[in-house]
């Protein structure tokens, strides 16, 4: 592969006037603004709706759109919206998602909308070409009628009409007006990189309509559920919830329900990071009733033939192996056989004394390397909690003298010239932020996600220098 560069962030922390980031000119811009630095990438997180925490790793459907995303000006241009109900969503502050208005009103909004549409043949048309999408939408609408109840609890099996439409809506307009924005950045040299969470929420349409893919009991609960076991993160892991696969019934019919999530994210994506890669090798199971995810154990996973599957289904489109958390020679062989690329992230290079393959010096060709995740500390907040000697150690590594506090220069001046293919930085690290700019502290619920940047705080960054830098190191 080519050497380029690439900043990560989310669709939701891009700046605008309607409590989130959205598929609208804003993010025309931000490709503008990547073109100008001389990146050639743009990550993401998954697209799918958040749930009650606005974490976008877990989801009533990983097929479906988040409404958020939804364009409002786009609607209004459209005469969709009128000026007072575009004006009624306008925002109290642009530093944060406002996800408690957001998720009290806009989808009455994006109803709204939805009854002032004259191009329903063409969204019915959009709907049935995508049967994932529908079932997802008519999962909605059988919510909406139970409640907002556990799909395991309904009894109501009959729906709004109006509900149902204004779900296909929403979808139609999600995937019609992302798909402009991807062919700008696309027509600018930008790859966009998507993310595909390893599991599925328990309540979702994955899991109703295909109940027979996943270790459920009788009742449609889960029998053990996903996690990890303790790490860096979290002393005592992560319990995540999700129901496990059936890995041996999903193996009946060729893994579809994977493949066919891959073929989605490649019309979405240039490229897909799968999360939590190492579970394809072996996964951490935990009973249901357990308290913490501890009392969990190894399981082995299905392998190379899942990938093999995948990659079947990927077709042209670049395949991530998120090989992070507790590695085994069994997972580096499996991402080594897989030929997909691994990743590697700086604020993990420093972790003990001894040699890390997180260190630049130790990046691979095949591995996409990283200043932090979205599940890391900003550069400038790491450089801030790390005992002195370490610090040191790692600037000295960095070849960086004066205050430690104007050390993320140098850091990324390090990675840049590293080996890595692709070298990506959230945008916290281009602006040089605290902690206080976080967007996920994994093991905690709330407080996560809500992250945005200002158009002014875009401004501030230095096109030319990132221009040059990228230049310089030939990216």
């Amino acid at each position: 592969m080519a050497r380029k560069s690439g900043v990560l962030m989310h669709i939701s922390s891009l700046f605008g006037d309607y409590g989130t980031g959205s598929f609208g000119k804003n993010a025309e811009y931000f490709v503008d603004f990547l073109s100008d630095c001389g990146f050639s990438v743009w990550q993401v997180l998954p697209f799918n709706m958040v749930d009650e925490h606005n974490s976008p790793y877990k989801s009533y459907s990983s097929f479906s759109g988040n409404p958020y995303f939804v364009d409002l000006e786009t609607l209004y241009n459209d005469g969709l919206l009128t000026n007072e109900e575009l004006n009624s969503a306008r925002q109290q502050s642009p530093w944060l998602c406002e996800f408690n208005i957001l998720s009290e009103e806009r989808f009455s909004l994006l109803k709204k909308a939805s009854e002032r549409v004259e191009n329903k043949r063409e969204i019915s048309k959009f709907i049935k070409s995508n049967p994932y999408i529908a079932s997802f939408c008519e999962f909605m609408a059988l919510k909406d009628a139970n409640d907002g109840k556990e799909w395991q609890k309904w009894t109501v099996k009959k729906y709004d009409k109006s509900v149902h439409f204004a779900w296909q809506f929403i979808q139609y307009e999600f995937f019609t007006q992302w798909a402009k924005i991807k062919k700008y950045a696309n027509d600018k040299g930008i790859m966009i990189i998507g993310d595909v969470p390893i599991y599925v929420s328990e309540d979702s349409s994955d899991v109703w309509a295909n109940t027979k893919e996943f270790q459920l009991d009788s009742d449609g609960h889960p029998m053990n559920i996903a996690g990890v076991p303790p790490d860096y993160f979290c002393e005592d892991g992560q319990l995540w919830g999700n129901p496990l696969y059936d890995w041996s019934e999903m193996k009946k019919n060729g893994y579809k329900w994977w493949c066919d999530r891959i073929k989605h994210m490649s019309l979405l994506f240039d490229g897909v990071r799968i999360d939590h890669f190492r579970g394809i090798e072996s996964y951490w199971s935990v009973p249901a009733t357990a308290k913490t995810a501890k009392d969990g154990k190894w399981v082995k996973g299905p392998g190379m033939s899942l990938i093999k599957a995948i990659k079947e289904a990927a077709g042209k489109t670049m395949i991530i192996a998120e090989d992070l958390g507790d590695i085994t020679p069994a997972v580096n062989k499996l991402v080594k056989n897989s030929g997909f690329p691994g990743m590697r992230v700086f604020q993990f290079g420093f972790l003990s004394d001894g040699e890390s393959t997180h260190m630049p010096h130790n990046y691979t060709d095949n591995c996409i390397a990283y200043t932090g995740t979205h599940d890391n500390n900003t550069l400038l907040g790491y450089l801030w909690e790390l005992d002195d000697s370490t610090r040191e150690k790692m600037l000295f590594y960095c070849n960086h003298s004066g205050d430690w506090k104007t050390g993320c220069e140098s850091i990324i001046k390090t990675m840049l010239a590293s080996h890595a293919d692709t070298i990506i930085m959230p945008i916290q690290d281009l602006l040089g932020f605290g902690a206080d700019t976080r967007i996920n502290t994994p093991g905690r619920a709330d407080g996560n996600w809500a992250y945005r940047i200002t158009k002014e705080q875009l401004d501030s960054i230095d096109r030319k220098h990132f221009k040059f830098l990228n230049k310089m190191y030939y990216r």
